[in-house]
């Protein structure tokens, strides 16, 4: 299972997720993800995407983000939500714990969302 992990600002809207997902999908080389994840509380701002893909969205708790080894790192996201990536955690939390990273996050045009991809089989 592919799993597309977020990291998004409050001010990203649906074109910005779109971006994102978009640049990491041609990256890893896959055409659409089979689920999406992101923090607990931005769940229901991903919830359209998932809604217009035809996929679930999984909310990630702080602890299992926190508990992710992400191979890029932002300080201000480190700083508020203790991972270096939410997009990486997302992505690797839900994707179970043998996933791996597809790629790394990548960022919509506008910088106000991040998408990282994860394969793996969730609980």
């Amino acid at each position: 299972m592919i799993v597309a992990g977020f990291g998004f600002s409050t001010r990203a809207g649906m074109a910005s997720l779109r971006d994102a997902l978009a640049r990491a999908c041609a990256a890893a080389g896959i055409d659409a993800p089979h689920m999406l994840a992101t923090a607990d509380d931005k769940t229901a701002a991903l919830a359209p995407l998932a809604q217009a893909l035809g996929v679930p969205v999984q909310g990630i708790a702080p602890d299992s983000l926190a508990a992710q080894v992400t191979h890029t790192r932002s300080a201000r996201v480190a700083h508020e939500r203790a991972t270096g990536s939410v997009a990486e955690a997302a992505a690797l939390a839900a994707a179970g714990p043998h996933a791996r990273l597809l790629c790394p996050r990548h960022h919509a045009e506008d910088r106000l969302a991040t998408c990282a991809l994860a394969e793996g089989t969730p609980r």
